[in-house]
């Protein structure tokens, strides 16, 4: 019995991963190629291979917990913590929740071309 909550915990930690590396892949895709430059990190397709085979693996051996798995969970935080960070620093935002914001150094009443209160 014990057995078999062990292996029920340990598909739920493999479906989390999968998760898990399933969006960090999906925001690896949908950033700019130059942005990983920028950043100083490792370019997109490292990044892409990389958390896709993460996905895969961990999709298809759902209920063990081996060394590709926690390389791939390793990567999959390494990413999440201080890739993503940089390339929306580098990129100015965007990915997950999106939402327009002001520029720096702008003011509340700033549009895109300039300000909106007449001032010039």
């Amino acid at each position: 019995m014990l057995a078999q909550g062990f292996d029920e915990l340990l598909g739920w930690a493999s479906f989390g991963l999968f998760i898990a590396a399933l969006l960090a892949f999906v925001d690896a895709v949908l950033r700019r190629e130059d942005a990983y430059r920028a950043a100083g990190k490792q370019n997109k397709v490292f990044w892409l291979i990389i958390l896709g085979l993460t996905a895969v693996v961990s999709w298809l051996f759902n209920n063990i917990l081996g060394i590709l798995q926690i390389a791939g969970l390793i990567a999959t935080i390494v990413y999440i913590v201080d890739v993503r960070p940089a390339l929306k620093q580098v990129s100015g935002g965007g990915g997950w929740g999106r939402r327009g914001g002001r520029r720096p150094g702008g003011s509340s009443s700033d549009g895109p071309y300039g300000p909106f209160n007449g001032r010039r």
